[in-house]
């Protein structure tokens, strides 16, 4: 079982910027992928960004350019810059660790790769 813990969320105006961070109890070769997720009221959780061991990374298209992965493996910490907030990004923000090897080198922005969540930190952008 992986802990993962999520922080850095809060209100901003459209246009700003925030960093969240994601510790983990443990990030070894237990865990394959990572991944941020959203979601809004109303709205299904979508994945937003990816990144695995080697730091191979993927997001989804409405926030490339904007949102960065990042993880410090020595801290057991991965990131999550957001610039250029809207809006819409508004949402509560999940962290998730997976641990099945099969996604290896391709880790998705889809649920099914993921089995550990933390319980999310709210990102509010005003207009």
């Amino acid at each position: 079982q992986v802990h993962v813990v999520e922080s850095g969320g809060g209100s901003v105006q459209s246009g700003g910027s925030l960093r969240l961070s994601c510790a983990t109890s443990v990030y070894t070769y237990s865990v394959y992928c990572m991944g941020w997720f959203r979601q809004a009221p109303g709205k299904e959780r979508e994945g937003v960004a990816a990144i695995d061991r080697d730091g191979k990374t993927s997001y989804t298209d409405s926030v490339k350019g904007r949102f960065t992965i990042s993880q410090d493996n020595a801290k057991n910490t991965m990131y999550l810059q957001m610039n250029s907030l809207k809006p819409e990004d508004t949402a509560m923000y999940y962290c998730a660790a997976g641990t099945n090897p099969y996604y290896n080198g391709a880790c998705p922005t889809r649920d099914i790769a993921y089995n550990n969540w933390g319980q999310g930190t709210q990102v509010t952008v005003s207009s």
